[in-house]
């Protein structure tokens, strides 16, 4: 039942006090400057279970009118009850709070849909919605992507110029971008970076918490700018559905198969709201987060020569210098545990987020209905009695260990488990393969490598890179690593 206005529901679960005259906004602005760092200090001090702020009174994730506080969780067993009790814990579009302005003016209606998609529906409506995209991930249609994939890689990898610094958070994330046009909405249109740096710049805004806190829409404000981003972004992709649509949306990608599908019981196709919805969490899954796994590898690779180095050797033994085929990518079993460790321990999605719909007891605690879940993939991932020596980034781990799902979940768990894992994975596989075969990266220790951002993470300065012929030189470049990384990850 939702409070009265005025009464406050009962928030007991434990945490810091909230400062005073500041009070818990501070909690807040710590979380959003740094959420690993700031919630590994409180998972040490209160336990598996914390909130933001004792008194509760806080809100990150959720758009509701009531939300009692904040609380994050970690370890299989709370990944377990969050990630499977579907009417309990609802999930809502990636804009956050930001969602709850969807109706307040003309320029805020395209927050209705902007990264909704199956992030803004629960229980048999998302059940219907996710039954409805299936066959556009399914394995034959990823052959399909796969010729995508390998053709825009081998164009940019083309135009690397070797002997010259590269930002390669950058590249991954114009790589990834166009992969992601092409593959999932059949058109290139990655190259003059639009789409993409317009979802990347309002992902940032978001971060800050600046657009949350003072949402004036007045020229030059973050909320003013971040709608702007909205806006464009809506154009951009409004566009492109109406084209295929006059199409008659009869293509090999995600995009035209959604807008042909029907509902077996009711016949309804999915709605340009729906559409547009869809094409958000699909773009940030499929480009932003493939985007900063990739960099990741590429940076703790860069860091450990000998297993680079063997991974080399397992790539040209298979591939000869070739693209990897469908088949050839169940052959390079180091190259799969070298992702999996990368995401372990850098997993581009550190978080979780969830709302409660209803009240409910998590770790021993009541949990009032509108309280904000925020389930930490990073820590559950740092667990000593799950991955011993979990600091180490030690890819033959995965020799020895079957983690379940919630225990290991970068791709989430449960009902909600990403539709998309087995594109994001081929994509990059792929990527690697045909990179590491014709490239070596070396690290060039500019720039402090610290950790930013919240609902993906990624560096926060970049990631420059100094691209080499393959010349199997891999203990350059190694070492000189400043920054809170090596918070993160034992580096020499």
């Amino acid at each position: 039942m939702t409070p009265a206005i005025g009464e406050r529901p009962s928030f007991n679960i434990p945490g810091p006090r909230p400062l005073p005259l500041l009070g818990s906004t501070f909690n807040s602005l710590r979380f959003a400057r740094d959420s690993i760092g700031y919630s590994r200090q409180l998972f040490r001090d209160y336990g598996t279970l914390v909130a933001l702020s004792r008194n509760g009174g806080t809100r990150i994730y959720s758009p509701r009118t009531h939300c009692p506080g904040t609380v994050f969780a970690y370890g299989p067993d709370l990944v377990r009850q969050v990630a499977t009790q579907h009417d309990v814990y609802y999930k809502y579009p990636l804009t956050g709070p930001l969602y709850r302005f969807r109706n307040t003016s003309e320029r805020t209606k395209p927050l209705q849909h902007f990264l909704a998609g199956l992030f803004g529906v629960n229980e048999d409506h998302h059940l219907q919605q996710r039954k409805l995209m299936m066959p556009a991930f399914h394995r034959q249609r990823l052959e399909t992507y796969a010729s995508d994939m390998i053709t825009i890689t081998e164009n940019e990898l083309n135009r690397m110029q070797p002997g010259q610094v590269h930002e390669i958070a950058d590249w991954m994330r114009q790589l990834t971008l166009r992969i992601a046009t092409k593959s999932l909405f059949g058109e290139d249109i990655g190259t003059d970076r639009g789409a993409g740096q317009i979802i990347y710049d309002a992902l940032h805004l978001q971060g800050s918490l600046l657009p949350q806190l003072f949402p004036l829409d007045v020229p030059g404000s973050p909320w003013w700018q971040y709608l702007n981003r909205v806006a464009q972004y809506e154009a951009k992709m409004g566009a492109l559905i109406k084209a295929k649509q006059q199409r008659g949306g009869d293509e090999p990608d995600v995009l035209s198969m959604l807008i042909q599908v029907r509902d077996e019981e009711s016949g309804s196709r999915l709605s340009e709201a729906e559409l547009l919805g869809h094409v958000g969490v699909i773009f940030v899954a499929g480009h932003e987060t493939s985007a900063n796994a990739l960099t990741w590898t590429l940076f703790l690779l860069s860091q450990h020569p000998q297993i680079l180095g063997d991974l080399v050797d397992e790539l040209d033994s298979v591939l000869h210098g070739s693209a990897p085929s469908l088949e050839q990518l169940q052959q390079l079993p180091l190259l799969e545990r070298v992702i999996k460790e990368s995401m372990r321990i850098l997993p581009p999605v550190p978080w979780n987020g969830r709302v409660t719909a209803k009240p409910t007891e998590l770790g021993g605690y009541a949990l009032p209905e509108g309280t904000e879940v925020l389930v930490s993939i990073y820590q559950t991932h740092q667990m000593p009695d799950l991955y011993p020596d979990p600091a180490s980034f030690n890819p033959d781990r995965w020799t020895t260990i079957t983690p379940t799902a919630y225990e290991y979940n970068p791709f989430s768990a449960g009902p909600r488990i990403c539709i998309g894992a087995g594109f994001a994975m081929m994509e990059i596989k792929i990527i690697l393969a045909m990179l590491l075969q014709r490239y070596r990266l070396q690290f060039v220790p500019r720039r402090s490598i610290e950790r930013s951002g919240v609902i993906v993470m990624a560096p926060k300065y970049g990631l420059p890179m100094i691209v080499q012929a393959q010349d199997r030189q891999f203990y350059q470049g190694v070492g000189g690593v400043r920054g809170d990384i090596r918070e993160m990850v034992n580096l020499p």
